[in-house]
């Protein structure tokens, strides 16, 4: 078992994407009699290049992968038979061109009281949109999937040489492995507030991984401003903001909707709605 320590959903959508199952089958990483496929880290998981997306891709990766996680704890739980094991099989003969008709007896239970044809539904659109994200047609063939792969992860290891690393887990990894660089980029934030022209350096915390503490955190970066902020700014008063406009994004909507804070410029910036 090999276990993926991030709670991004994002990172969860990509590796479950078809472009991910395509590397990690082509590293030929087999074993036993029958000569299955093994999931090595050091050859299926270090190595492949994720995606560079915007904050739209993001969220639409992010939501797909969710949706799909969602929907095989709720069937599971209806039906305490039912295993990731046999739903993704009876969805393997589907690709493969099996009908329903052409099901066994214990499979047509799986396919019907999984919803195998939504799952499918599900994992066809998240390709769709992983592909997206490489800026690839969804037209792809496996072949040519893997052959970008490899070209884009020679790209960013040349990259890397010359000291630039798209860092996965940043806030983790930069203060084991990032250079000075790096290390003052995650923790300084600038000035800190009230305190301009005194030398006085603030440090960047981490976004909060729960609702209620991302709530909190946002609201209060907005009653600390003087003036509306947009979303860039927010995001950037914490650790790799680039990587927490998509939940800022939604913490921001969910106080616009409930009063807290004004949406303003057409709904590019934001002020916390103070009481009369």
């Amino acid at each position: 078992m090999v276990i993926i320590a991030s709670d991004d959903p994002f990172h969860l959508g990509v590796l479950s994407s078809r472009v991910h199952i395509d590397w990690a089958l082509a590293q030929r990483t087999r074993l036993g009699q029958g000569d299955d496929p093994v999931y090595i880290k050091s050859r299926c998981f270090s190595p492949f290049p994720f995606p560079e997306v915007d904050d739209d891709q993001r969220a639409k990766i992010s939501s797909l992968a969710e949706e799909i996680d969602a929907h095989r704890k709720r069937v599971q739980l209806e039906h305490s038979y039912l295993t990731l094991t046999g739903i993704y099989n009876v969805l393997d003969k589907l690709r493969a061109g099996a009908r329903s008709a052409d099901l066994s007896l214990d499979d047509r239970g799986i396919y019907d009281d999984g919803l195998v044809l939504t799952l499918r539904h599900f994992h066809d659109q998240l390709d769709e949109a992983v592909l997206a994200g490489y800026g690839w047609p969804t037209t792809s063939q496996d072949s040519e999937i893997v052959a970008k792969l490899l070209a884009l992860n020679k790209a960013r290891a040349a990259e890397e040489r010359l000291g630039t690393v798209r860092w996965l887990r940043p806030e983790y990894q930069i203060p084991r492995f990032g250079s000075e660089e790096d290390r003052a980029e995650l923790e300084l934030v600038g000035t800190a507030p009230g305190q301009e022209g005194a030398g006085v350096t603030a440090i960047k915390s981490l976004f909060p991984a729960n609702e209620v503490g991302q709530t909190a955190a946002v609201l209060s970066v907005l009653a600390d401003a003087k003036a509306p902020m947009d979303l860039v700014a927010i995001a950037g008063r914490f650790r790799q903001g680039n990587r927490n406009r998509t939940k800022v994004a939604a913490v921001l909507a969910a106080l616009t909707r409930m009063g807290f804070v004004t949406a303003q410029d057409q709904g590019r910036s934001f002020l916390l709605r103070r009481a009369a």
